[in-house]
């Protein structure tokens, strides 16, 4: 999972920071809201955490902009107000979870993995790419309506893939993401899955860029 963190306490951002990627997360961060609003438009997340008072620009000001360009990523917001009013107004202009500080990081990243949850279940039970068509429900993937047998992890891939459209996608990312850190991978295992995967949809669907890594391009 690929999470951006705009928090400018640097004592608690290193803390979530650091919690976060001893679980496997991969994790952006930006201390102020122009920089974090600019994060947030130009990639692709997962999830947002999102503190309520930075400088420059305050979250409530980040998330009415981002839902107005129509950016749905799930986003928690973050802050030391706490009355009932405050936290109505939050999930009225977009935010899906809220959090009051001082928190706990067990209590935040069960809410991280609960909204992930969430907006997995949400999305469209089919996608259509040019010619491909996936069904989430039943794992089948088509190609001009003929169904196509891929392996568990090429499945996994093609969908973490299509998740992050448009958007490079490194090595690093999608061995965190798809292979456990006790699974011991060879240095070729995810080159040799994206081969096959594309001889199996077409190599067009899957660019690669050198240096940066993979990408379906929609």
């Amino acid at each position: 999972m690929k999470i951006l963190i705009i928090e400018d306490d640097e004592n608690i951002l290193s803390f979530l920071k650091r919690g976060f990627e001893e679980d496997g997360y991969i994790i952006d961060t930006a201390t102020n809201g122009e920089d974090g609003e600019y994060l947030a438009t130009v990639n692709t997340y997962d999830l947002i955490i999102l503190d309520w008072m930075l400088p420059m620009k305050d979250g409530m000001e980040i998330l009415s902009t981002l839902r107005n360009q129509k950016i749905s990523t799930p986003t928690i917001m973050l802050t030391a107000k706490s009355e009932i009013d405050d936290k109505v107004s939050a999930l009225n202009i977009g935010a899906d979870d809220y959090l009051s500080k001082p928190f706990s990081f067990k209590e935040l990243n069960a809410r991280v993995q609960a909204l992930y949850r969430r907006s997995l279940s949400q999305s469209d039970n089919t996608i259509h790419i040019k010619n491909l068509i996936i069904d989430i429900n039943t794992k089948v993937v088509s190609k001009d309506n003929e169904p196509l047998v891929l392996t568990q992890k090429e499945y996994e891939l093609l969908l973490f893939l299509i998740k992050h459209k448009n958007t490079p996608v490194s090595n690093i990312m999608i061995e965190d993401q798809l292979w456990n850190y006790d699974d011991y991978i060879n240095s070729n295992v995810i080159q040799v899955t994206i081969y096959n995967l594309r001889k199996k949809i077409g190599k067009e669907f899957i660019s690669s860029s050198r240096g940066l890594g993979y990408k379906v391009e929609v």
